[in-house]
């Protein structure tokens, strides 16, 4: 029963959720494709920002990222 409900819910979510996990991903990936291409940072080292962008995947590693560590080109 419990599980049954449980289900239903995540179907009624699944719209929602899946525009945002979208969104993560590509976040993650940009922000680690730049961490590898670019030498240069505001702040901090390439090692610094990978751990950084690794350890807070969601949302918060990769924004961390383009606002406080990525050079303005």
């Amino acid at each position: 029963m419990f599980a049954t409900d449980m289900m239903n819910q995540l179907k009624d979510m699944l719209p929602f959720l899946i525009p945002i996990v979208i969104i993560e991903i590509v976040l993650f990936v940009l922000a680690l494709k730049h961490i590898l291409t670019h030498d240069t940072y505001k702040r901090g080292n390439r090692t610094i920002w990978l751990i950084i962008t690794i350890v807070f995947m969601n949302y918060v590693g990769p924004i961390l990222y383009f606002v406080l560590g990525k050079e303005d080109s």
